[in-house]
């Protein structure tokens, strides 16, 4: 992304030293690039701030220069146990915030990374927001916080170690390509309220404690080639949302890898599973792959219980899937009641046995 220094944060008086407080230069910046829809520049820095209203056209670009483990280049630094979120595009359209590290320090309840909060205006305009390049870990809330989004993308990112979720979302028409979700409190993805039309590509997914991918009452769903390693739930979960079946599912090519971690998953009947799919109507999950295992470097408990756990599903498939030492009870559960047009076949499985099975995978 080009980088347009007219709109340098330090020229507004932002300094990077991380003992600053720059909110008032940084949104000085951000409301003088309004007028022109330009984007502001976030060179290389600790900047600390409390939360930043983005206007409508306006981006948001650093240098991203990151690590799995540490922060590095143009980062933004809650200094607010206040605030609600960092970055705010609630009342924006056609952001995009790039190359940034933004790290919520662990401070406050619930303060998101990265939110846009608004009412329900019956899709009157889409909002296409864009956060590409960036990482966003460390906030008490969610890393991403999408509530009545229309249209967005999320693509080479890293929502880690926050309070909540990875991206919640609440919303539909959405694009997440090629990130990591990593070590969230909650699920790496995690969808409870309205939510469809989302295609999921490429992602990594791990280490989450509540579930890798979690979709409730979910619609249009394309998810397809992500690693899921390490979730306190199930890698992925498509349920009801209430009286709202999911619908319209197509789940292909995944590897799901150790699933309910056990000092992280709830303790009711069947949590413990690689992919639990109910009341689907309209599923293809093919050509996936399952495996249990330990934490890394053999420490830990082996997990999980269950394979694939369905049941309620109308005119979907399960079919062709390898589940390969996949499951410590059984590899694939079958909770019925449902209805037409079902075909569960051709998914080779075997139970592992601690100390008998030989793990096919260990680092």
């Amino acid at each position: 992304m080009a980088q347009n220094r007219d709109f340098d944060i330090r020229s507004f008086g932002a300094v990077g030293d991380g003992k600053t407080d720059c909110t008032a230069a940084i949104q000085q910046a951000i409301d003088a690039a309004a007028p022109t829809q330009a984007t502001v520049y976030v060179p290389p820095g600790v900047y600390l701030s409390s939360t930043l209203r983005m206007h409508p056209h306006v981006g948001l670009a650093g240098e991203p220069t990151w690590t799995f483990a540490r922060f590095g280049g143009s980062i933004i630094r809650l200094a607010d146990e206040g605030a609600r979120c960092l970055i705010d595009i609630s009342e924006s359209i056609g952001n995009t915030l790039s190359g940034l590290c933004l790290d919520g320090a662990h401070l406050g309840k619930g303060i998101h990374g990265v939110m846009l909060d608004r009412p329900d205006d019956n899709h009157a305009t889409e909002h296409t927001p864009r956060i590409e390049r960036c990482k966003v870990g460390y906030f008490s809330g969610d890393g991403v916080h999408f509530n009545n989004v229309w249209c967005f993308s999320v693509r080479h990112s890293m929502l880690y170690e926050n309070g909540g979720d990875g991206l919640w979302l609440h919303g539909c028409d959405g694009f997440i390509l090629d990130n990591w979700f990593s070590g969230n409190a909650r699920a790496g993805f995690g969808a409870y309220e309205h939510n469809a039309a989302v295609t999921m590509t490429g992602n990594r997914i791990e280490w989450n404690h509540a579930g890798g991918i979690v979709g409730l009452g979910s619609s249009n769903y394309n998810v397809t080639g992500n690693y899921v390693d390490r979730s306190g739930g199930p890698g992925i979960h498509f349920g009801p949302r209430g009286d709202v079946p999911p619908s319209m599912i197509s789940a292909t090519g995944n590897v799901i890898w150790r699933s309910g971690r056990p000092d992280w998953c709830p303790k009711e009947e069947y949590a413990s599973c690689h992919a639990r799919l109910e009341q689907v109507r309209g599923l293809t999950f093919t050509a996936n792959a399952f495996n249990a295992a330990k934490d890394d470097r053999g420490k830990g408990e082996y997990s999980p219980d269950y394979g694939i756990v369905y049941g309620g599903l109308t005119n979907s498939v399960i079919k062709d899937n390898v589940l390969h030492n996949a499951a410590l009870k059984q590899a694939i559960v079958d909770l019925g009641g449902h209805g037409e047009g079902v075909i569960v076949k051709d998914n080779p499985s075997s139970v592992f046995v601690p100390g008998k099975t030989p793990e096919t995978l260990r680092y």
